[in-house]
């Protein structure tokens, strides 16, 4: 059995593809890339080893934090090496196949609509933009707490201080709630599509406040400035609300993925 299986990254244009310098360009495991090529499109892929990428290694593998940061960041590298050179479509983390012929056949029935998807991306950029609502500071008693009642009754203050906590948190989701209404008018205009994640928690946050809109734009590559320098100030004048922009990016967010069949075959092979 062959202890090799075929990590695909991306796909690209055939008629691209001869001048992607790829020499010296390594992927998941240092592997590294080459094209495999059918028609028009073209994937950009690694030899990785099987008893690390099979269905079964991967089950476990993509509960291993360390594992996923090193492959998430592996792959990363490689679309934005690929980006800077031409237009990109990025594949799933972890798309794995059994060999170049199986990545050849996925091709050639995908096309069509691989390469109308990289017309509609061309000269494109992903920008991320995020909303937080700052994290707060410890609490201050409410404006009326601290008379004699209060020491007499201290459940009646920290009742006082819990309805005064809970104004206040109201009082920033709708400052943030502005904020999301002020990027979605900014993006008017120069954005041509738009991609609304989960908001981000816990491990994943990884920043202060709590990220209470995660959106990603699909913006033309030369009104990609225009629309950072917008999104920047789009919490200008509200208090406790923070907008982070991220990119530009590969358009990871508008691709069209490998269906569930397609990619638990995938994972299979």
């Amino acid at each position: 059995m062959d202890e090799r299986l075929c990590y695909a990254y991306a796909v690209v244009r055939s008629a691209e593809s001869e001048r992607i310098a790829l020499t010296g360009v390594l992927g998941v495991a240092d592997a590294p890339v080459g094209l495999v090529r059918s028609g028009r499109v073209a994937a950009v892929v690694s030899a990785v080893p099987r008893d690390e990428f099979s269905e079964a290694a991967l089950k476990d593998a993509l509960e291993d934090m360390r594992w996923l940061e090193a492959t998430a960041r592996a792959h990363h590298q490689v679309i934005e090496a690929l980006a800077a050179r031409t237009t990109v479509l990025p594949l799933r983390l972890a798309t794995v196949y059994l060999d170049e012929n199986r990545v050849r056949e996925i091709l050639h029935e995908r096309e069509a609509a691989f390469d109308a998807l990289l017309g509609r991306l061309a000269d494109h950029v992903e920008w991320g933009v995020k909303v937080y609502v700052e994290a707060a500071p410890a609490p201050a008693p409410a404006p009326e707490a601290g008379g004699p009642a209060d020491e007499a009754n201290p459940g009646r203050a920290y009742l006082r201080s819990r309805r005064h906590q809970r104004q206040e948190r109201q009082d920033a989701w709708r400052l943030a709630e502005d904020a999301v209404r002020r990027t979605e008018e900014q993006a008017r205009g120069l954005a041509v599509e738009r991609t609304r994640h989960r908001p981000q928690e816990g491990s994943l946050a990884q920043v202060p406040g709590e990220n209470v809109a995660n959106d990603a734009y699909l913006v033309p590559r030369q009104l990609a400035e225009e629309f950072r320098d917008r999104m920047l100030h789009a919490a200008d004048g509200l208090p406790g609300i923070r907008v982070d922009v991220t990119g530009p990016w590969a358009p990871y967010s508008f691709t069209v993925p490998l269906s569930p069949d397609e990619q638990e075959e995938a994972g299979r092979r």
